[in-house]
């Protein structure tokens, strides 16, 4: 187990999801922030089933960021309930998780 985390958030547009990703980049809340274009996602909100294209964020974080990430993202977002999933990472490649933690205030 390491103190490492993957944050999962959605976006409704690019320009949304980059805004999201360069800001917590750029504040050192994450190392780095992949974004998927255009994924389907079928989800009930306010009791109707809805089909959105959406953008998904994965975020390399730490667990002592992870309050400041979730924090952030409900500042920027534009939806009234955004996703905020974290998620432990059990190992990784040493270099690569020492990356994040050196990224990452």
């Amino acid at each position: 187990m390491t103190d490492k985390k993957l944050v999962l958030t959605t976006a409704g547009s690019q320009q949304e999801a980059q805004q999201i990703a360069r800001t917590l980049v750029d504040g050192r809340l994450a190392a780095c922030v992949n974004i998927i274009p255009q994924i389907q996602s079928i989800y009930r909100w306010q009791g109707k089933v809805e089909d959105a294209q959406e953008w998904l964020l994965l975020i390399k974080t730490t667990d002592q960021a992870f309050e400041r990430v979730r924090d952030a993202i409900g500042e920027l977002h534009s939806y009234e309930l955004p996703e905020c999933i974290s998620l432990s990472v059990e190992d990784g490649s040493a270099a690569y998780l020492n990356w994040i933690s050196e990224s990452v205030d």
